[in-house]
């Protein structure tokens, strides 16, 4: 077996892995690279012929593991893509809202380039279009947990629960090559135990060779009730001072765990009732694929739906489909909750609310998730003076807050806490999606706790099991 690194190795988006076995080539998700630093990967030739791919298993329906998919099809893959119900519905949500920014993104380009008569230096056409997200869509083959299932006579896949977001699973294949058999696991991004909404983590018991996730390798989160407790005081004093909470959230599992916890409290009325607006589009579609699929959902949740206390349906709650929607936010007196995409601030609503408060100390731009290098979230949580959003600059005054205890992404305790519940360690554990100096202090962690032989790849590296 043969694996090549395309992608999420030393670094955190892009996720890519070529997986050759005999005469069998697939691909271990598909993902769009999101850092500045690394989006001219995006429009390079795929490194194999995307004909030649068999099937893509994907791990869950983030952008950066799913992104990338239409882009494949366009280019002539015609295999099937194999994930959970769940993942295959967030999916073609994410995809579709991906290419929508595609095009808005080309035609914004070329009147800039236009007006500035020049040329960048990426393309002024879209990636992908939204024809092309939708060609995507009859490829989608569904397995559930646990369930193992033969695509090739050399290859067996088996997916369990990563407990990261709605569907997200570790992918186990077991291939067979030259009469022998050998377990190969790819992580996914694993998640964290006792979280509301998603079951717990379900551990593989074996792996020969294990692709493990490291984007929090070299942290820990802070503890759930003081993430509760900060998050609760943040609001609290943002509501005294007449201002508003901007919270720039990725549509699947972080917008609906805040509605969790939003949804308490003011039941609860631990804080005052303000309107909580949820201005994406993408977070209120998925939202309702987690109403369809209650029977993916943890114990606690069950009960509150079956109590009648949905998190995901209160009083207070205002849904924001359409663009003018979104504008009469701005206009609302008062406080409000704001909850708007995207997560890393890279595109989306949440780039107008943050323009309209940024520069008003009475305001707060909440984040309550990971930040890649290079994005305007980034940025904005590294303390910058000034930041330009739309070719304008504007300089900050809002308080700028990071709440990281709602993370779905294990941190290095719980990663140790996952790696150790094989039942011995894999021959090898191939350290992936994190930033360089993360995959080094997490690999080192590693060294100290698992027998295991460690490895950071590197992108294009290829690597025969």
């Amino acid at each position: 077996m043969k694996i090549t690194f395309l992608g999420a190795a030393e670094n955190v988006t892009g996720s890519r892995f070529l997986v050759e076995s005999g005469n069998s080539r697939n691909l271990v998700d598909c993902g769009l690279y999101q850092e500045r630093n690394f989006l001219s990967r995006n429009w390079e030739d795929f490194a194999v012929a995307p004909s030649s791919i068999e099937n893509v298993f994907l791990t869950h329906a983030h952008l950066d593991h799913c992104g990338y998919l239409p882009k494949l099809v366009k280019s002539g893959f015609r295999g099937g893509i194999f994930c959970t119900p769940p993942t295959r519905e967030i999916a073609q949500i994410i995809l579709l809202d991906s290419a929508k920014i595609q095009e808005e993104d080309a035609i914004n380009k070329r009147a800039r380039h236009q007006r500035e008569g020049r040329r960048g230096a990426h393309p002024e056409n879209p990636l992908y279009t939204v024809e092309d997200a939708k060609n995507v869509f009859p490829l989608f083959r569904t397995i559930p947990y646990e369930e193992p299932t033969r695509v090739s006579p050399e290859i067996k896949v088996t997916l369990h629960n990563a407990g990261h977001i709605l569907g997200a699973a570790t992918i186990e294949l077991e291939a067979t090559e030259g009469g022998s058999k050998k377990t190969t696991v790819f992580s996914g991004d694993i998640g964290r135990w006792n979280r509301p909404i998603v079951e717990d983590p379900t551990i593989p018991t074996k792996a020969d060779y294990l692709f493990m996730e490291s984007t929090y390798g070299d942290r820990l989160h802070e503890a759930e009730t003081a993430s509760v407790a900060q998050f609760k005081k943040i609001i609290v004093e943002t509501q005294e001072r007449g201002g508003n909470v901007v919270i720039p959230v990725f549509a699947t599992e972080r917008a609906q765990d805040l509605l969790y916890y939003l949804s308490i409290l003011l039941r609860t009325s631990q804080i005052k009732p303000v309107p909580v607006f949820i201005d994406s589009p993408m977070a209120i579609n998925i939202t309702d694929i987690f109403k369809k699929f209650v029977g993916y959902l943890d114990a606690e949740t069950k009960a509150l739906i079956e109590k009648g206390e949905s998190p995901f349906s209160f009083p207070q709650l205002k849904i924001s489909r359409t663009t003018e929607e979104s504008k009469t936010i701005n206009s609302t007196k008062g406080s409000s909750i704001i909850l708007a995409g995207s997560g890393m601030c890279t595109g989306g609503r949440v780039k107008y609310h943050i323009r309209e408060n940024i520069t008003r100390p009475e305001s707060a731009i909440l984040f309550v998730g990971y930040q890649a290098q290079g994005t305007l979230g980034r940025e904005i949580t590294e303390g910058a003076k000034k930041i330009r959003i739309f070719n304008e600059t504007y300089p900050v005054r809002a308080r700028i807050e990071n709440v990281g205890g709602f993370s779905a992404h294990a941190d290095q305790k719980e990663l140790l806490r996952w790696v150790s519940g094989f039942e011995k360690p894999p021959e090898k554990i191939f350290v992936i999606h994190g930033e360089k100096e993360t995959a080094v202090k997490f690999a080192d962690t590693l060294r100290k706790n698992i027998k295991s032989d460690i490895v950071i790849p590197k992108y294009l590296q290829e690597v025969v099991l």
